[in-house]
């Protein structure tokens, strides 16, 4: 008796944990977009990884921890993709990774939440508010987000016409469409 007793009093002395979600990556897509020379520049990475423990009714163990891969950067013009990759853009050759750690998620009102968290770019981390729409339906879950940073916050687009809001604008939004299964 006394043991049952106290293998009870360990399990609930266990932190509870939100469900782990795998992010499907052919149904997924992450990327930004920045007003360049007046039109949309459109862009996605190919790689990158999302670490998520998530539950509506444990908000508190929810989280998020998404690592992208700068050099996977693509649009629809090859030319200035290199450019952002190189050393005005993301510095891919020494600061590889980007990176979203959520600090918290709060849920707004129906399908829609907000998380608090730090982005880091070429090696500089600031505060960033994610504010997205979820739907989870059984075991599946499709996750849209957006938000707007600023680039020169990061040093993205350091040096020449690239350091002025024109022809590259300074905000930038992140778009995430995501979809995942536990």
């Amino acid at each position: 008796m006394r043991y049952a007793l106290a293998l009870l009093a360990v399990l609930a002395a266990q932190p509870a944990a939100a469900a782990h979600w795998n992010v499907d990556a052919a149904k997924s897509r992450l990327g930004f977009t920045v007003s360049w020379s007046g039109q949309p520049y459109n862009a996605t990475f190919r790689s990158w990884k999302a670490n998520i423990d998530f539950d509506p009714n444990d908000l508190a163990h929810s989280s998020a921890d998404v690592t992208i891969d700068v050099a996977s950067e693509t649009s629809d013009d090859a030319e200035t993709d290199e450019g952002v990759k190189g050393a005005q853009g993301f510095q891919a050759a020494q600061f590889a990774t980007a990176r979203f750690q959520t600090a918290s998620i709060a849920h707004k009102s129906g399908n829609d939440y907000v998380a608090q968290g730090k982005l880091t770019i070429r090696g500089v981390t600031k505060p960033v508010t994610l504010p997205f729409a979820l739907i989870i339906a059984g075991n599946s879950a499709h996750m849209t987000g957006a938000t707007q940073v600023s680039r020169m916050d990061f040093g993205v687009g350091q040096g020449g016409d690239f350091s002025k809001p024109a022809p590259v604008a300074y905000q930038v939004t992140i778009k995430i469409d995501l979809t995942a299964t536990k």
